[in-house]
């Protein structure tokens, strides 16, 4: 399978048409995908009562190139950390999913398999499940010492820089109005410098967050010929018998972000230990035979639940919880909900 992507990603461009992303049909589609779950909010309730209208003034929009992205409404949550979220009009939001709808299955086929963000058929499950296995080949079923270097890009979204992101797109897409439509969507949003970052809340940063770090994903995997590598998003880490070759890839892999993709790593997130003495990765505490749950995702987790926690809310924390060594924690989940 491998052979087959990097192949695929070393000659595909996207041909989808930009009148197929605009075309009314995909608008309605969108439509339908977008508004599940939203039905019962102002702003989408306001626009499905003149939706006929409303989209057509987009697809004409669209059509002649007067089309201009309207401002964001910005907020703060906190899940742990504290982030900046901007929230994009139910138009606009329409439209990304339009776009999503067409480019995600080109763009999903040039992603390398050990790559598990906000991919269909992947997630954080997957990455605990896949790092187990390679973590497996690695020691050889823990005769040998498995060293694992884990890395973590500073400030990710906020720091992808919008010119180089729409460099990587026109390698990709052939369609110079799509092209056009990207360039308006990305410059919609600055962080605090100019022409730099993403905004968390869009459908489409997701997949764009991909398409700039995919670039990163083919550079370990061919340039560094690092078979053990796994990402989730702004996370990844690389699996070896040998602590040395880790240290100099990382040296590699640093260099190569700020020379290329105008990234940084965060300094006090990235280590190389043994998965012996313990893993932080998505969450767990990776170990050779079991996998712990993190103390501070336990704390938070039953901050939660003291809070007030739904059923559906306490059945996700139990699904997760069945994925590692947690039955105590599981346990203590349903009393808490009890």
């Amino acid at each position: 399978m491998g052979g087959d992507v990097r192949g695929i990603w070393s000659r595909s461009v996207c041909r989808h048409k930009y009148e197929e992303i605009i075309s009314l049909e995909n608008l309605l589609e969108a439509w339908s995908e977008f508004k599940v779950g939203k039905k019962l909010r102002h702003d989408v309730q306001e626009f499905e009562h003149n939706l006929m209208s409303n989209l057509i003034i987009l697809q004409e929009s669209l059509e002649n190139g007067t089309y201009e992205h309207q401002p964001y409404e910005a907020f703060i949550v906190n899940d742990p950390k504290r982030r900046s979220i901007h929230k994009a009009s139910v138009r606009d939001r329409v439209l990304h999913r339009a776009i999503y709808r067409k480019l995600y299955p080109f763009f999903d086929k040039l992603f390398i398999p050990d790559s598990f963000s906000c991919r269909n058929e992947k997630g954080t499950h997957k990455a605990l499940d896949r790092f187990k296995v390679m973590a497996g080949q690695v020691s050889i079923n823990d005769t040998k010492t498995c060293w694992v270097l884990k890395c973590d890009v500073r400030q990710f979204f906020a720091s992808i820089d919008q010119r180089v992101l729409t460099r990587i797109l026109r390698t990709r897409i052939a369609d110079k109005k799509i092209i056009w439509l990207m360039v308006k969507i990305v410059g919609s949003f600055s962080s605090s410098t100019f022409g730099v970052g993403l905004p968390l809340g869009n459908l489409t940063s997701q997949l764009l967050a991909n398409v700039y770090l995919n670039e990163l994903d083919w550079f370990v995997k061919q340039t560094l010929k690092m078979k053990n590598y796994i990402r989730y998003a702004d996370d990844f880490v690389l699996l070896s018998r040998d602590k040395y070759e880790l240290r100099r890839q990382l040296y590699e892999i640093s260099d190569w972000l700020g020379l290329e993709l105008k990234l940084w790593l965060h300094p006090l997130k990235v280590s190389i230990s043994t998965l012996a003495s313990g893993v932080d990765f998505l969450g767990w505490e990776h170990f050779p035979h079991c996998r712990i749950m993190r103390k501070t995702t336990k704390r938070r987790m039953f901050r939660n639940l003291r809070m007030g926690s739904s059923e559906a809310s306490t059945a996700s924390y139990l699904g997760l919880l069945s994925h590692g060594d947690a039955y105590e924690v599981a346990s203590a989940v349903k009393i808490v909900n009890s």
